[in-house]
């Protein structure tokens, strides 16, 4: 089940994942997997069994009724599981009662098969992170 992050410790959690995920692999500092929009965005999560957070994203809105998924994670352990869409179709969800018309996402390159399945389209070829990680703007309209 996804849950809407509320707490500071459950915002922890998630970001622990984040750095886990996303950061560490790459010896990148804790602090890049977050900013100061945290408390302005919803924060999706799925917890395990012994709830540990598992997968998480972040939904932002920004100009013109246009939303961000940020910061995507799914523990390693739980991939390829079906966890990942079902915090997008949360955040999408999410979206559409903000009355969002659309979302767009900075896609690593092994990640734009997954989005491409959850209906998004590449934009256009975006940046390299750190140098080494090749993002494309991605989007998809949501009703």
């Amino acid at each position: 089940m996804v849950k809407v992050a509320t707490t500071a410790e459950e915002l922890q959690h998630i970001l622990k994942l984040r750095y886990q995920v996303l950061r560490q692999p790459w010896d990148q500092p804790a602090e890049t997997a977050t900013d100061d929009l945290e408390h302005s965005s919803i924060n999706a999560f799925i917890t395990n069994e012994k709830g540990n957070v598992i997968a998480c994203g972040r939904l932002q809105e920004n100009e013109n009724k246009k939303g961000q998924i940020r910061f995507m994670a799914v523990a390693d352990d739980y991939q390829g599981k079906g966890l990942g869409k079902m915090i997008v179709k949360f955040l999408e969800s999410k979206g559409r009662e903000l009355g969002l018309t659309e979302i767009e996402l900075q896609a690593r390159e092994n990640a734009v098969k997954f989005y491409e399945e959850c209906g998004y389209s590449i934009k256009e070829k975006s940046f390299l992170l750190w140098g080494q990680i090749r993002h494309f703007l991605m989007v998809k309209e949501i009703h």
